[in-house]
């Protein structure tokens, strides 16, 4: 996992510690006054994000404990986790720059590539200036590697 993708998980994290648990803790024990509970709606909304909370904490725990954080400024060569690589898609012209990081930080919107993508896999290993072909679920596509750079 890169740096930047630890953060982003450690701070939300915190924030479910610090912000979201005590509001859910706050929510059900309001919900409690209102009385009976088998019919309280507010209360059985409140257990309900309240388990989505916990067991996100518990998740986020896990992923964390477990990372190894890569510095991916040390790293050179061919295309690698880490790597930041603009192609331009062969049919289109399209330019298209992502960054190679874990599964639990990507997010193509942001430009974050999954390393177990299609597109990743057909990428490690290779150089600027190389072509790759790539299966995905929209057919067969075509890119030329136009840089690797790491950030």
């Amino acid at each position: 996992m890169t740096r930047a993708g630890y953060d982003v998980l450690d701070e939300e994290l915190k924030t479910l510690k610090s912000v979201e648990r005590p509001t859910v803790i706050k929510a059900i024990a309001e919900a409690r006054e209102h009385g009976d509970l088998s019919e309280n709606a507010e209360y059985h909304a409140a257990r309900e994000k309240q388990s989505f909370v916990e067991g996100r904490i518990k998740e986020l725990e896990s992923i964390l404990s477990r990372a190894e954080v890569i510095d991916t400024v040390k790293l050179s060569g061919s295309i690698k986790f880490g790597a930041t690589v603009t192609l331009v898609d062969e049919d289109t012209d399209e330019e298209r720059t992502y960054q190679i990081v874990g599964e639990h930080e990507a997010d193509l919107e942001r430009g974050l590539l999954n390393i177990k993508s299609p597109l990743a896999r057909a990428l490690i290993g290779k150089d600027e200036g190389d072509s790759v072909e790539v299966r995905t679920p929209g057919g067969q596509r075509s890119y030329e590697i136009l840089s690797v750079r790491f950030l």
